[in-house]
């Protein structure tokens, strides 16, 4: 629910009410991104739905609309621990690269991070980061910030 509510509302819900929220949502029949299996259990997330469901991304001043084109936007992924680092986020990617193909999206956008010099520790990486972007054929747009490029893939 971070990208989808107003800060001081997000906060005002903060734990269990923005939980049951996002169950909710997810009841309803909406679905707000995709999950990665590994035998038969779910071991990876990733939010992606078009841009205007979250509207943190409108008062972003690094990660503002970079034209007036229509995109979907991933804003966030969870991997489970055990199995970070074995490449679930880029897969993770080429699926919502599918499912926004499908369902009409032209352009898919993410906002990773890019660290300056070493690693960060994995509470920072929810974004994701900048390298699984680029081997899921995604390319930087622009960059605000020298450690949030805004990328880009192109569907067709």
């Amino acid at each position: 629910m971070w990208w989808k509510l107003k800060r001081s509302e997000y906060e005002r819900k903060k734990g269990n009410t923005n939980k049951k929220a996002f169950k909710n949502l997810v009841l309803s029949g909406q679905r707000p991104g995709i999950l990665a299996y590994a035998n038969g259990e779910p071991v990876g997330w990733c939010a992606v739905e078009p841009r205007e469901v979250y509207p943190v991304l409108a008062n972003s001043r690094i990660l503002s609309k970079v034209d007036d084109q229509p995109v979907w936007s991933v804003v966030c992924f969870f991997i489970h621990r055990s199995f970070r680092r074995k490449g679930i986020t880029v897969e993770l990617l080429k699926a919502a690269l599918a499912y926004a193909r499908k369902r009409g999206a032209k352009i898919l956008e993410g906002y990773p991070v890019e660290p300056k010099g070493g690693a960060l520790p994995d509470v920072f990486l929810y974004h994701g980061l900048a390298d699984a972007f680029r081997k899921a054929g995604f390319q930087e747009v622009i960059r605000r910030s020298e450690t949030r490029p805004i990328m880009r893939y192109y569907l067709k």
